[in-house]
């Protein structure tokens, strides 16, 4: 069987390191690492993880004995800084990933040498299976956000896109083989409050990737977005300007209406955020799908809501609904209500409610 190559970006932490190492550790051989490229430890040595002394593993250098080039695929795990695979690797060993199933590569998604360097650093001469994962958050009030902070995001979670796939599509298409995965979000089906640049990019890669679900299937390239909700990942540690930005430059009112969504996210995640463990498994599902589709959700919790957008193209009930969901808190005991509403058939505005008092919006 012909080995299969995939490469992910944002390997550093969350999905992206998740979904790496699963791929790497399959038990099945069905994603299992392989071919030794470009990987460097944190002392630069380029290398791929092997079976050291004493049942240890570490890192090999290039051309050593001990590294194994015959396993079924590669995986290729791309940071924007090096210096931070530690946990990537640590997580390798702790899982048993079998020697030379893992590359890290440094690869900026900002800077279209460093997406170049990282495909020519693949030496199998090409990527059957890429996955644009990196991305960048950012909270707050739009006044409160700088110029630079909002160019940040979007040059890393729409433009940084565009750059990955610049480099790697002309080969699928070429080959006529080819799926591209990209990790997208309920924030770019539906507008979130204090989260409009955030929405804004990630809106751009759902019309970047339906476009080109339309455009690559006589090339043999399929595009797949994953649609997540909220996730237990460091995603949130790391937003562009710290969450909430310059506060003490909006009014009063904004940063009442600002502390109660704090509260209803810390409420969101507490009660419904996910294991990354388990939306990379949405992720191996469109990577074995025969037949790929644009879209997969991590949660169908968010699909009420969506729908609701969908069947309102004048966007009102969904405001409205978005609004009463996250700045006023349910009364007790109206989910019961709300749930008997639906069995007998209610309106559509019953149904409504009964979706978002599910997903707890």
């Amino acid at each position: 069987m012909e080995r299969k190559v995939v490469l992910i970006t944002g390997c550093s932490s969350g999905i992206g390191l998740h979904l790496a190492l699963r791929l790497a550790a399959d038990p099945s051989g069905s994603f299992k690492g392989g071919k030794r490229a470009g990987a460097k430890d944190p002392g630069g040595v380029e290398g791929c993880l092997v079976s050291g002394d004493e049942g240890r593993e570490d890192l090999c250098p290039r051309g050593s004995p001990n590294s194994r080039q015959s396993s079924l695929n590669s995986v290729y795990a791309t940071l924007r800084d090096l210096g931070s695979q530690g946990p990537l690797w640590e997580g390798a060993r702790a899982r048993g990933c079998p020697p030379g199933s893992l590359e890290t590569l440094q690869l900026d998604v900002t800077d279209s040498c460093s997406v170049a360097a990282a495909r020519d650093h693949v030496t199998e001469g090409r990527v059957d299976i890429l996955v644009c994962n990196a991305g960048r958050g950012l909270v707050g009030p739009l006044e409160a956000h700088t110029v630079e902070a909002v160019g940040s995001v979007l040059d890393v979670n729409v433009a940084g896109t565009v750059r990955t796939l610049q480099a790697f599509l002309p080969d699928m298409k070429r080959r006529r083989a080819g799926r591209v995965l990209v990790t997208g979000s309920i924030g770019g089906m539906m507008g979130l409050p204090f989260n409009a640049v955030y929405c804004a990019s990630k809106f751009a890669l759902e019309g970047l990737c339906e476009s080109l679900a339309v455009l690559l299937p006589p090339f043999g390239v399929h595009v797949s977005l994953i649609e997540c909700g909220p996730v237990r990942t460091a995603f949130q540690e790391k937003l562009e300007g710290g969450p909430g930005g310059a506060l003490g430059s909006t009014d009063l009112e904004t940063r009442a209406l600002f502390s109660r969504y704090q509260s209803h996210c810390e409420r969101i995640f507490r009660e419904e955020a996910q294991d990354p463990e388990d939306v990379v498994e949405v992720f191996v599902r469109a990577l074995s799908a025969p037949r790929p589709v644009l879209r997969y959700f991590s949660t169908e919790r968010f699909l009420p809501l969506a729908e609701l957008r969908l069947s309102d193209p004048g966007g009102s009930q969904y405001v409205n609904a978005m609004h009463r969901a996250v700045f006023s808190e349910p009364e007790e005991g109206e989910a019961g209500s709300e749930a008997k509403g639906l069995e007998k058939g209610g309106g559509e505005e019953g149904r409504t409610e009964f979706g978002l008092n599910q997903i707890k919006m």
